[in-house]
């Protein structure tokens, strides 16, 4: 799955959230393709319309995690099968002061550079500001430029899908869910599956534990069993590993891993999870850096638009809970269902979102609470 890997020489190994500072997010599109330049003024720098551009990608994790940044490979493959390109990748890379430097080093000799981490929005954002000739794609952040861009995936698509699963397969109503970090896309996906949980099974309870990894196997490991021995009968994870999937498999337990297709990991007692899809996406945007319509913009692509998906069940699901996924899907994909609307209420039972409304895109984006039903709290 590797191409060329520069060499980090200085990394520290801590993983550190970024810093979320006051800012409004910007007003998500779900336009499949970047659209012609409004960005940064050209100068006698900029690359000639037509001309490969020098792309890189920048991981907080590897490949082989068979999760996140396993897809977001997949997409730089997608881009250099398409364009006959060889992408610069630089693996490993700490969200923090590291990424900023290893953000500059890119931007001196690259045109368009992808962060697949929520954690790299502060670096490229100040990156971006130095080197306004160099195109910027921000994964899952909301903070842009002109020269800087976001995209992320509706996760809670396929998660309110992961959700309604658990909820019909659970039997004492049991449910356990291992966070990453508490940051907004981790908190709509958790509240999406317990929602949908609820639909169908209104008495179950989701507990939640975090891991604040990423890419941590023994943690995940570790943060998994903690729920096991409580006794869920059905254990999602947010993580990029399979460590808690295969947590759940030792003890005859359902679970759902993350991002990309786990099956393999646990197949006795796998049932499903999200899969996000970049490839097409970032196919869009070197074409459209090579014909000059690249202009900043905020992504924001679901199933409609391809961007996310729900993997292929376990082989041991039973064929009514496919059967309801699938129907709920098809709802989803032809915008006649909306995970987000009302009535929800918060953990204390206050009302967020009244009968007959719905969550706009603004609001899911910046989730700061844990839905009824859920058990643990979001560190402050």
């Amino acid at each position: 799955m590797k191409k060329i890997v520069l060499t980090m020489l200085v990394l520290t190994f801590a993983l550190m959230t970024a810093c979320s500072q006051a800012s409004k997010p910007a007003s998500p599109s779900s336009s499949p393709n970047p659209s012609p330049s409004g960005g940064a003024s050209a100068s006698p720098t900029a690359k000639p319309e037509g001309e490969l551009p020098k792309v890189a990608f920048v991981y907080i994790g590897v490949p082989g995690d068979g999760g996140w940044t396993f897809e977001h490979d997949k997409g730089r493959q997608m881009v250099e099968e398409t364009f006959g390109i060889e992408a610069t990748v630089v693996e490993n890379v700490p969200e923090g002061p590291d990424a900023e430097r290893v953000f500059e080093e890119l931007a001196q000799d690259h045109d368009l550079i992808f962060g697949t981490s929520f954690g790299y929005m502060d670096p490229m954002y100040n990156v971006a500001q130095k080197y306004p000739d160099v195109k910027f794609m921000h994964a899952t952040g909301y903070k842009t430029l002109p020269n800087l861009a976001t995209y992320q995936g509706k996760g809670y698509q396929p998660g309110y899908l992961s959700g309604l699963a658990a909820g019909m397969l659970t039997k004492n109503g049991k449910i356990g869910y291992v966070g990453a970090f508490p940051i907004p896309e981790v908190i709509y996906t958790i509240n999406a599956f317990t929602l949908a949980a609820q639909s169908v099974n209104p008495d179950v309870e989701v507990s939640v534990v975090w891991s604040n990894t990423w890419f941590d196997p023994a943690t995940e490991r570790q943060a998994a069993i903690s729920l096991l021995d409580q006794g869920v009968d059905v254990l999602a994870n947010y993580q990029d590993s399979p460590a808690g999937i295969q947590a759940a498999q030792e003890r005859g337990v359902w679970g759902m891993g993350n991002d990309s297709d786990m099956n393999r990991f646990a197949p006795e007692t796998y049932v499903t999870n999200p899969v996000l899809n970049w490839g097409p996406y970032y196919v869009d945007v070197v074409q459209s850096v090579i014909d000059g319509t690249w202009e900043t913009h905020s992504f924001y692509g679901g199933f409609k638009e391809g961007m996310v998906e729900i993997a292929p069940f376990g082989k041991n699901v039973p064929q009514e809970v496919k059967d309801a996924v699938e129907a709920k899907k098809a709802e989803i994909q032809a915008e006649t269902f909306d995970v987000f609307a009302g009535p929800i209420y918060d953990q204390s039972g206050a009302e967020k979102v009244a009968e007959g409304a719905a969550l706009s895109q603004e609001d899911i984006l910046v989730m700061n609470y844990f839905v009824k039903g859920i058990k643990g709290t979001i560190p402050q």
